[in-house]
């Protein structure tokens, strides 16, 4: 990779820089190659990324993993980056698309869960009979849905998308959508309905 030279001290102080201007100076040095500048980027922002990427697959490992693939695809396409949004933004949409396209590459095993059987199922207390463990919280309770119920909640419900965005990224329609919504905050309600009634 060009390891370009870049004054970032050229910029003002830190006081006087939003966080977007901070951000699109450090996109402009690392789309020249400046490795170190894109290390910036990824120590600013990959906790939030992580964040997002383990609600939408519900494995910490796997989402770990998600992170380091979007980081790489940014990389490779920062010199496309035209600045008409935040780096945030931008960085954020691919991180949940990344994951999108793997839910979408291994929906041929969960085809079933566009049903409503299949979400009643998840419900269910599991093979051995035990509900769901003590103290419970929501981001548990949210990686205990079945994968494309689980994206579509935190798609509408945590990232703001709107259920034709959604239907069009998880390829189902508007109507599944709202109806995967629908049944994966019941079985929310119901999970940490069960956590509660334990304590």
């Amino acid at each position: 990779m060009l390891n370009a030279a870049v004054d970032l001290h050229a910029t003002p102080p830190d006081d006087t820089v939003s966080p977007r201007e901070e951000d699109h100076a450090l996109v402009r040095a690392a789309g020249r190659g400046d490795v170190r500048a894109f290390e910036q980027l990824y120590r600013k922002h990959a906790r939030r990324v992580f964040a997002v990427l383990w609600r939408l697959c519900g494995h910490e490992g796997r989402a770990e993993d998600l992170v380091q693939e979007s980081f790489v695809k940014a990389w490779q396409a920062l010199p496309g980056f035209r600045f008409e949004s935040a780096f945030s933004t931008w960085l954020h949409r691919l991180a949940v698309n990344t994951a999108l396209m793997e839910l979408r590459a291994r929906s041929g095993g969960e085809a079933l869960e566009t049903d409503d059987e299949a979400l009643d199922s998840h419900a269910t207390p599991d093979s051995a009979g035990h509900r769901t463990a003590l103290g419970l919280d929501l981001e548990r309770a949210i990686a205990t849905l079945p994968p494309r119920a689980r994206a579509v909640l935190v798609l509408y419900d945590i990232e703001g998308w709107k259920h034709e965005e959604i239907a069009t990224e998880l390829g189902m329609a508007v109507g599944s959508s709202k109806a995967q919504l629908h049944r994966a905050r019941q079985l929310l309600r119901a999970r940490l309905g069960e956590d509660h009634g334990r304590d």
